[in-house]
């Protein structure tokens, strides 16, 4: 069989952790191999040992056929490997241009040579429908094109083995389905792709095989075509996942978020145009509403402006009854709200506190948590051992984990975590379950269902039809910054809420009668 990777006995440690515990991967030539696991079951360490990001204590690597000592990156690049990192390596403040041909610039007299890249980079962008500008900074750019920017820079080098490390997590659906074809177009160039990923049906629609790790563990490889996807979960999770949402009638009480006429307008300068315009609603306790809609039509600022991130250029946000338009950020913390935010890392947590500290962001100046000014560290870490112990977060020395050093998965429920104690009258969850796997995301959907349950009101803000149609009660579509039409979820079909988000017709008798 020819084999263009094999990590053979790979095993790697880290402090209080075995990441990889004598682990097998053979990837074939000219296939996408998905690589199958639940947060934090050594994934993406795996292959950042094969990209000499990392050295094993044990093991040895073999490209085409032959043993070979990988470094670093660069020994990488020379040996055709290349890498798309779940959160992306780029300078900010570079252009698409520059990111791609860094460190492998070509200069003449002292001088660098942008013309010969700039024809490459243009051509290979054509050939594979990667359309970019190559004078834009990365600031500048979405987070989908920042991916693009990234693929470009493997096929840049010439790169025939390209390694996706959750490349999905942060995309759109739109965009999800372009990286599909792009990767089906790579393959039938000759490249071979491993796919690191936790979602069942973008492995059943790209990859050739699939190797399920759990725990730092190789479980088994299998055919993707002839395995459905319940067993997919059960090897990755070690029991059976219960892929429905099972919930009761809501019952819903008294208004817990009221917005009258929002406004948020557009931070780019000189625009006059509202992100947010004129949005009106209300949330009562004891229900789930979401707000669905492709990304890019004032979600975010709707959501930042109710929570305090964005000022907001008119209208009022009404808390319980209570105007807190004006209120501060803390001020709304302590009055009921409880905020899952779509970027954890700029907004959810602190990356270089431990999760003791990131347990208590919200609460470290409460008396539980300080006496005269001191911090009482025991009852930080109480807080952090409970929730450790309730979310299932893996981490490799208790509360006392750097949250920078564990993986994306296990960070989001820490915030999931600390939110859902906090037992707040209002939980807003952003794309609550991106970058979970199939367990942890039965396990984040259960709880949502049951603060509901418990009477509190749930705003939920999700760019996967799926979960908004089997978690809400209500369902608000967003258009253009406004609030195109009110759906049931139990009389309403995808394709008609798919064509709500896009904007169609059908949503003027809604708009027009609010």
């Amino acid at each position: 069989m020819d084999y263009c990777i094999e990590m053979l006995g790979i095993r790697k440690e880290f402090p209080g952790i075995v990441a990889n515990d004598n682990i097998t991967l053979q990837v074939r030539k000219g296939e996408v191999h998905a690589l199958l696991g639940e947060n934090g079951a050594g994934k993406s360490t795996l292959m950042s040992v094969l990209f000499g990001l990392y050295q094993p204590e044990r093991g040895c690597i073999k490209v085409n056929g032959k043993e070979v000592k990988i470094t670093g990156p660069l020994d990488a690049n020379e040996l055709g490997i290349g890498m798309v990192h779940q959160h992306f390596k780029l300078v900010h403040n570079f252009t698409v241009l520059q990111n791609i041909i860094l460190g492998m610039e070509t200069v003449k007299g002292g001088f660098l040579k942008m013309d010969e890249a700039r024809k490459k980079v243009v051509s290979l962008s054509e050939k594979y429908g990667l359309s970019i500008d190559p004078d834009a900074y990365i600031s500048d750019i979405s987070v989908g094109m920042q991916q693009r920017v990234e693929i470009l820079k493997m096929l840049y080098r010439d790169n025939d083995i390209l390694i996706f490390d959750e490349p999905t997590a942060v995309l759109t659906p739109q965009e999800i389905d372009e990286l599909m074809t792009i990767m089906k177009e790579l393959v039938k160039e000759g490249k071979s792709i491993i796919f690191i990923t936790h979602k069942l049906n973008e492995i059943k629609e790209v990859a050739d095989r699939c190797s399920v790790l759990r725990r730092g563990r190789y479980i088994g490889t299998i055919d993707v075509k002839t395995t459905d996807k319940e067993a997919m979960s059960e090897m990755m999770v070690g029991r059976k996942v219960n892929l429905n949402i099972e919930k009761a009638p809501s019952n819903p009480t008294d208004t817990v978020l009221k917005l009258e006429n929002l406004k948020v307008k557009s931070k780019r300068e000189g625009s006059t145009t509202y992100v947010v315009d004129d949005v009106s609603f209300e949330v009562k306790k004891g229900e789930i509403v979401s707000i669905a809609g492709i990304d890019g039509n004032g979600q975010s600022e709707l959501i930042q402006a109710i929570t305090g991130l964005m000022k907001q250029d008119g209208g009022h946000v009404y808390l319980n009854g209570e105007d807190v338009t004006r209120k501060s950020i803390r001020y709304k913390n302590t009055h009921g709200l409880g905020h899952i935010p779509e970027d954890r890392h700029r907004f959810g947590l602190v990356l270089d506190y431990t999760i003791s500290e990131n347990a208590v962001l919200q609460e470290y100046f409460e008396k539980a948590y300080q006496k005269f000014g001191f911090l009482r560290f025991g009852k930080m870490k109480e807080q952090a051992n409970k929730l450790i112990e309730k979310f299932d977060i893996r981490c490799g020395q208790g509360e006392r984990t750097v949250t920078r050093s564990m993986s994306g998965g296990n960070q989001q429920k820490i915030i999931i975590g600390r939110e859902i104690e906090r037992n707040p009258d209002l939980l807003i969850a952003v794309q609550p379950t991106r970058g979970l796997d199939v367990g942890a995301i039965e396990f984040v959907h259960k709880q949502l269902v049951k603060q509901r349950d418990a009477g509190s009101g749930v705003l939920l803000v999700s760019f996967e039809l799926e979960e908004v149609m089997n978690l809400s009660d209500r369902i608000l579509v967003m258009f253009e910054g406004k609030i195109v039409g009110e759906l049931d979820p139990k009389t309403t079909t995808q394709n008609e809420l798919g064509l709500y988000m896009a904007g169609s017709e059908g949503g003027e008798d809604l708009s027009a009668s609010k």
